[in-house]
């Protein structure tokens, strides 16, 4: 894989379904798009499903984050704080 910057060489990896170089800590293939697990792409090592009705969104109002053990995944806002009104 190029840089497309410098045009120097970026050590990667093969994506184990269409074989396109990736760089290393990639979690999918830029080009297929298959998810990179530690034992490779298939179904058997995809992670559990996010259930999307029980999530909770950030109180901020313009994150896009979701609250997880009591605080946003984005901003790390918790839920017993309010957002300043403009």
């Amino acid at each position: 894989m190029e840089c497309p910057h410098c045009h120097e060489e970026i050590v990667g990896m093969a994506c184990p379904d269409c074989g396109v170089n990736i760089p290393p800590e990639s979690r999918f293939c830029m080009s297929c798009g298959t998810l990179i697990t530690e034992g490779g792409a298939g179904e058997e090592n995809e992670p559990d499903e996010l259930d999307l009705d029980e999530r909770i969104l950030c109180p901020d109002g313009t994150c896009t984050g979701i609250i997880v053990d009591g605080k946003c995944t984005e901003c790390g806002m918790s839920t017993s704080e309010k957002p300043d009104s403009a």
